[in-house]
């Protein structure tokens, strides 16, 4: 019997982080004619596109980059804040998120690494 990876879970989370993210984007197209020049064909274009890749991301978080695409896309709806100011504050709000997500990830590596976790310990038959 193979033991249980323990950050399988893990890489749930980051999957449903980023399928909420997409749908606070996909939402920011609502709001996005009400500011500057409105809904122009690059700003709904870019904003489709961040959704769209978000939820890519999400069903690649198996890979080993996948994190690291994940924290990228997040730099994009942060960036995205000069299309939509209210898709910038909550680019900043889920940076937060993934901010705790990555002090479990390192916990729960630090406790894989001193050989902690529950399925790592010996069991007698």
């Amino acid at each position: 019997m193979t033991a249980p990876d323990p950050l399988r879970g893990l890489r749930g989370v980051y999957a449903a982080t980023l399928t909420l993210e997409a749908i606070v984007v996909a939402l920011s197209l609502l709001v996005l004619s009400k500011f500057g020049e409105g809904a122009t064909a690059f700003g709904v274009s870019v904003i489709t596109g961040l959704a769209v890749a978000m939820l890519v991301a999400a069903g690649l978080q198996r890979r080993p980059w996948g994190l690291w695409l994940a924290l990228a896309l997040q730099a994009v709806m942060i960036l995205c804040g000069l299309l939509v100011p209210a898709l910038g504050v909550m680019g900043v709000v889920f940076a937060l998120v993934w901010g705790g997500i990555l002090l479990m990830r390192r916990d729960l590596l630090g406790k894989m690494a001193r050989g902690e976790l529950p399925s790592q310990r010996v069991r007698d038959p």
